[in-house]
């Protein structure tokens, strides 16, 4: 039979049981042991409407701050309006350079131009080829070339509507630097020009001026050298392609078939339209 606690020993019992008290307390604050505590949600102890609804404290917790969206708002707005900054700027670059040769749209250029830091424009275009990319697509829209809609019977207006575009960039004549090509080139057009001005004798001097272009034009070493490295035909089949297109020029030219003369061309008959 063991001895009854001293006093001492009895204290410090109740001093460790004391410390338990408290957390114990809210599980008879209902008046009834066998019922679980009452937990009140911070919409009832402020009084709020809420209170019947549990999960609206944590919606209004999950909101973020009205200021952080205006503030992100507002960089968004103004990095958009960095990114057209920098597309205009290199799109008027674009302008500017003859024969459609962009190796001077650098970024460093369309940067200085667009009076931002290089590493401005990589923000916003990762790569110089990012940037030639927006720009082509910029240009595209403006020569209003749809070409992911391109049909047969729509190929020469698309035609039209490109080479229309490109007439408003500047184009410099490539100078051919041995004489001997650019005799033979000279022989070789002379040549088209008579055997159309044969042909064709009660034309109009520019219409057929442009029968000769278009035979000269398949009639051409770059047009030969496209057809066989860009489109892997062969060199006969490329020959034959443009025999083809030949052929048809010639039997048009022969039935008399002109080429068809937009309405504001310059030496057109037809008026333009009021």
């Amino acid at each position: 039979m063991r001895d009854a606690p001293t006093p001492a020993t009895h204290s410090r019992a109740s001093v460790r049981a004391t410390r338990f008290v408290p957390a114990l307390a809210p599980a008879a604050t209902n008046g009834h042991a066998d019922e679980p505590p009452a937990t009140r949600t911070g919409d009832q102890v402020a009084g709020s409407t809420n209170a019947q609804d549990p999960d609206s404290s944590r919606r209004a917790a999950a909101r973020p701050p009205r200021a952080r969206v205006y503030e992100n708002s507002q960089r968004s707005r103004q990095a958009a309006a960095t990114r057209e900054r920098i597309l205009t700027t290199a799109t008027q670059l674009v302008h500017d350079l003859p024969n459609w040769d962009w190796r001077s749209l650098t970024v460093r250029a369309v940067a200085r131009q667009a009076g931002v830091n290089e590493s401005t424009v990589y923000r916003h275009f990762a790569t110089e080829r990012n940037l030639h990319d927006a720009v082509l697509r910029r240009l595209e829209t403006e020569a209003g070339v749809e070409l992911a809609s391109m049909r047969l019977e729509t190929i020469g207006h698309t035609i039209s509507q490109t080479f229309a575009y490109l007439s408003r960039f500047p184009i410099e004549a490539r100078p051919v630097h041995d004489p001997t090509f650019a005799a033979l080139d000279q022989r070789r057009r002379d040549a088209l020009r008579a055997a159309v001005n044969q042909a064709a004798e009660d034309w109009p001097d520019d219409e057929r001026e442009m029968a000769t272009a278009a035979l000269d034009a398949y009639w051409s070493v770059p047009t030969f050298e496209r057809m066989v490295t860009t489109w892997n035909l062969d060199p006969t089949a490329a020959a034959d392609a443009a025999t083809w297109v030949i052929g048809l020029i010639e039997t048009a030219i022969r039935a008399g078939h002109r080429p068809p003369r937009h309405a504001n061309a310059p030496g057109s008959a037809t008026p333009p339209p009021d």
